[in-house]
């Protein structure tokens, strides 16, 4: 079973425009996340963008680019997008988001193996919590999930809430878990999550992967050892740029 890896890369972030183009060291933040995923050992890796400057900066280092709408809500939309374009309709997809420069390609690989032996139609990862303030943390997202692997539930609130215990208990417990923003989908089921309306639940909480679930498509949670480092803002930019230097 085939799998490619598809880096959605707007250039036009709310909180940090051109962002994907900010260096660190001597390479834009997009080339280090697109090295790293390269590192994983797929089939393909694919920039999927609708600016020039980062397809340019990104085909300059040697990678494959492909263009697409600016008026897509989500990733996962771009990169459904790109998937007809490259006409690619079997096969494991991976959504990498590009704003991820320190991303582990361990947990890209793993994720796919998992996704080729699995059931799933979709494939997400969760590391286990060991903070309360993460854990009360708006934007740092939840997920609960059955004995079989199966989400029940994303959220930005915490979850689970454990009656007439403390949250340090639940974290003690090993009870809490971070939802780690990486997708593997069939790339059937990409296609078919791209074309759904917005669900009630997703809006209220902002949370694409809340549609799926909706909409009653089966999201598997593998768990990893690997902390996200998402670049959303330009402190987070100069807080990791601080612990490289540290």
């Amino acid at each position: 079973m085939k799998s490619i890896a598809i880096i959605p890369a707007r250039y036009a972030s709310v909180r940090f425009p051109g962002k994907l183009l900010a260096t660190i060291g001597d390479k834009p933040i997009i080339v280090h996340t697109w090295e790293r995923t390269c590192a994983a050992g797929l089939d393909r890796v694919v920039v999927a963008t609708d600016d020039s400057r980062i397809g340019q900066i990104c085909s300059r280092y040697g990678a494959e680019v492909v263009y697409t709408r600016s008026d897509h809500s989500s990733g996962t939309d771009r990169c459904a997008e790109a998937a007809r374009l490259l006409g690619i309709f079997s096969g494991i997809v991976v959504n990498v988001q590009g704003d991820e420069p320190m991303i582990h390609p361990e947990q890209i690989r793993k994720l796919v193996q998992w996704m080729k032996h699995a059931h799933w139609p979709i494939g997400t990862l969760a590391k286990r919590l060991t903070s309360v303030d993460a854990f009360h943390d708006p934007n740092v997202v939840k997920v609960v999930f059955g004995q079989n692997r199966r989400a029940l539930y994303f959220s930005r609130s915490p979850i689970p809430h454990w009656r007439g215990k403390a949250p340090s208990d639940s974290i003690a417990a090993g009870m809490c878990y971070k939802h780690i923003g990486m997708y593997a989908y069939r790339a059937e089921v990409l296609q078919r999550v791209a074309s759904l309306p917005k669900g009630e639940v997703e809006q209220i909480e902002s949370l694409e992967q809340l549609r799926w679930l909706e909409a009653g498509i089966e999201i598997g949670i593998l768990e990893t050892k690997y902390e996200s480092v998402g670049i959303d803002t330009p402190e987070d930019l100069q807080r990791l740029l601080g612990n490289l230097e540290g």
